[in-house]
Formats: C-alpha cells, structure tokens, sequence
C-alpha cells in the first residue's frame, strides 16, 4: 500500500516552489483535470500541496477501508478498482484510465470503498482534501465539476453491472474488449488482464475466459501482442458484437 506522501513547499526568494509546478504545466490531461478551469495565478497557489505518483502494475494506490484523505487524478496508465469477499473471492468493479479522478469518498469524509490497484504503469497526481475543501469556497465550479466527475463514476460503474457482469459469456468478453480499447495507449495496444482478472471482472471461470480469447484471436478480433498487450481490430470487434446482439 502506498503510503501517504509528505508535502511541503520549499521556499525561495520568490516564495514556495515545487518541481509539481512544472509536471502542473506540462501535463496533457490538465485541462481535463480537476482544476482545469484554474488560472495561471490559482495554479501557482497550490502546486506544491499536489504530489506526482508513479506506481508500477500490481501496486496499490489505496486500500478498501483506508482513511480518505485525498483525491486522485489519472495522468497515464489504468487502474483496478476491487473488493474481496469475506470467503477471499475477488471482484473488479471497474477500470479507470487517463483524466478519471479516483477516490471521491475523501471528500465526504469517508474510507475508500475499494482497493485501487496498478494494472500498467500509472501516473497520478495526489491532491490532498484539505486543498479541494479550501479551493471549493472560492471557485464554486470546482464544485460542479465534483459532481459531474461523481456522475461520471456511478455511470462507469453502472455500466459494468448492466454490460459486463451479466449476460451471455461472449457478450461479456466483446463488451470488456470494447471497454478496454477506450485505455488504448498512442501504439493502439490495449493492456490484456489475466484469465484470472477477466474472470474477476466478467463472473466467469478461468477456462471459459481462455476459451473465448482463443476464438476471438482466430476470428481476427484480437492480436497478441504480448503476454499483456494485444491489438484489436475495430471493424471486426464492431461486427461481433453487432451479430452477437441480433442474435440474442
């Protein structure tokens, strides 16, 4: 589990400054992030309250049950988020990707719901509660933004209940392959889970999820690429799941 990250400003003749500043003024999901709508001179206020965090695949960015006292924002990379059942049974939820801001319990005090786990390398930015209940007095669109970002998370979620755990098993794994190509990286690969993952996320056992990966690469929908990479071809996905869905 990663550990809460120590912030301070570091003083200079000009006042507080943070090499956040400059990862702040580079980075490519700003303007969709959550302080987006900031100025120059807001911005300037509080880089050094915001941390840069790198997690390698299979590292934790917060546990189900840890006290919320940040936010997150995804630069690069996806992320799990999971529950483990009292008997140790496994379930993912949902994936987040570049721009999702994840953690949003935080803000209402509460522990996080889940467990939030690196599936490639991830790139985020931790953004601490205090800094967001301070910004939210002053810049109410910050607010709003919240609350369409909380919209955002219940509909992604709702979209894995009603798409990806129930249904045919073939159903299932096109629409998870759908779901995947949206955290394409800029080759146009996609990360590929596990057997075991794809079980976790579809309901399915591990041999059913094998079976059907092997069809789909010999139908053309899916190229490997390597052991957790793999291509696909859109037309022939598109087309699946058109056929797949007549048929139902």
């Amino acid at each position: 589990m990663v550990q809460p990250v120590p912030i301070y400003p570091l003083k200079t003749a000009s006042g507080p400054y943070n090499p956040q500043a400059q990862v702040c003024s580079s980075c490519g999901v700003r303007q969709f992030a959550l302080f987006g709508a900031l100025d120059e001179a807001a911005l300037a206020q509080i880089h050094y309250r915001i941390a840069d965090i790198t997690l390698e695949p299979g590292q934790t960015l917060y546990a189900a049950q840890d006290t919320g006292s940040a936010v997150f924002t995804v630069r690069s990379g996806v992320l799990r988020l999971e529950r483990s059942s009292e008997a140790g049974e496994r379930r993912i939820l949902r994936l987040a990707g570049r721009t999702d801001l994840l953690g949003l319990e935080a803000i209402l005090h509460q522990t996080y719901a889940a467990d939030a786990v690196a599936c490639t390398e991830v790139h985020v930015c931790r953004i601490p509660r205090a800094l967001i209940d301070e910004l939210s007095i002053g810049h109410p669109e910050i607010t709003r933004d919240l609350m369409k970002r909380w919209q955002r998370a219940l509909d992604d979620a709702d979209e894995w209940l009603t798409e990806l755990a129930r249904g045919p098993a073939r159903h299932r794994m096109l629409r998870l392959l759908l779901k995947l190509s949206e955290f394409g990286d800029p080759h146009g690969r996609i990360w590929m889970p596990t057997r075991q993952e794809m079980g976790a996320m579809l309901d399915m056992t591990f041999e059913t999820a094998s079976r059907l990966v092997s069809a789909l690469r010999r139908e053309g929908v899916l190229h490997a690429v390597d052991a957790r990479h793999a291509r696909l071809d859109m037309d022939a996905l598109m087309q699946a799941l058109k056929v797949d869905c007549a048929g139902r």
